[in-house]
């Protein structure tokens, strides 16, 4: 059976924001306009698919984004497309605008989404953006590199005071269930003791040696960084002047790590990722996410990709124990 010629695609960044989700976006507008696509910008994410909520894309309308954070078309979570009748309606909308295929831009509830909305014959294609860096397909996600120079940035600030007061400084990172972001950030910044929830917990061997061992080293002032996943900073802060009479300064960084102009290296994943995910389409391999192995773009059937797995590297943790320098 000849395969449909794809006329027309969706385009929508679902779930939390991630620094390149616009680039990715630009990618997507222009890859398809130079391939003979009309492409709709889906505003609000699923749910805006759901209600009709679109905006026609040409390449003007995507001027001067690559450099802006957050996302043009917002994001939102959809309570209603995780209902077969919100699911229908979704269908509607496509049928309705005309549209052959969805690209959407976002993490693993985007790409289940995705999924359900590809078994009722819409085809689409996924492209991973999240500053967690945890989808399991794929090396690399939109916007981690971008979450961790900020991260480092607010960090390195936070070491001038902890350094002047002599201080203990515990510092929460985002990553949800993930330490990708806290060990990355906690080896770039010289952290004393980095919390990851892919390791079990021995709070006397992990925090509190870790800072006895930096003071008898000479050391004055004590890094820890924590990923949301392990548990709350101020918990974390709580413990640590419960056990040696020391009270640290807490700071939760939040969303502001999901904010900013994307690095470089988000701006050129994100355009290639874009630009692979509407070359796929076009060549009949929808039903897939676009994913970095290696170093390379490649395209996996989604159900594929939603059962893979992702571990982190902890090799990297001894790398943080061996060469750390306890004075920083």
């Amino acid at each position: 059976m000849e395969e449909k010629k794809i006329k027309r695609i969706g385009v929508l960044t679902s779930g939390g924001d991630a620094p390149g989700m616009n680039a990715a976006v630009r990618a997507v507008v222009r890859t398809a306009i130079s391939t003979g696509i009309e492409c709709v910008g889906i505003r609000r994410g699923w749910q805006g698919l759901i209600n009709s909520d679109f905006r026609k894309m040409d390449s003007d309308s995507v001027n001067h984004i690559l450099s802006r954070g957050g996302t043009i078309l917002y994001t939102a979570r959809s309570d209603d497309f995780m209902t077969p009748e919100g699911r229908d309606r979704a269908v509607t909308t496509c049928k309705m605008l005309g549209i052959d295929g969805i690209i959407a831009i976002g993490g693993d509830g985007t790409f289940r989404g995705a999924l359900e909305l590809s078994r009722l014959g819409v085809p689409v294609v996924g492209i991973p953006a999240t500053i967690d860096n945890d989808v399991g397909c794929t090396h690399y996600t939109i916007g981690f590199d971008s979450a961790c120079n900020t991260a480092i940035e607010c960090i390195d600030k936070l070491r001038d005071t902890m350094q002047s007061h002599e201080r203990c400084s515990v510092v929460e990172v985002m990553g949800r269930n993930a330490g990708y972001l806290a060990l990355y950030v906690g080896i770039a910044v010289g952290a004393t003791a980095v919390l990851v929830p892919e390791r079990e917990l021995d709070f006397q061997r992990d925090v509190i040696e870790r800072i006895q061992d930096a003071r008898l080293a000479g050391s004055t002032h004590f890094m820890i960084v924590v990923a949301e996943g392990v548990g709350r900073g101020f918990a974390i802060g709580k413990q640590i002047q419960e056990a040696i009479g020391m009270e640290p300064r807490v700071t939760v960084l939040g969303h502001i790590q999901r904010g900013g102009s994307p690095t470089a290296r988000d701006r050129e994943t994100a355009t290639r990722m874009g630009y692979f995910a509407v070359k796929a389409m076009a060549n009949g391999h929808s039903n897939s996410i676009i994913a970095t192995q290696h170093g390379d773009i490649v395209d996996i059937p989604i159900e594929e990709a939603l059962q893979m797995k992702k571990h982190l590297q902890m090799e990297r943790y001894d790398v943080l124990e061996a060469v750390g320098n306890l004075k920083h």
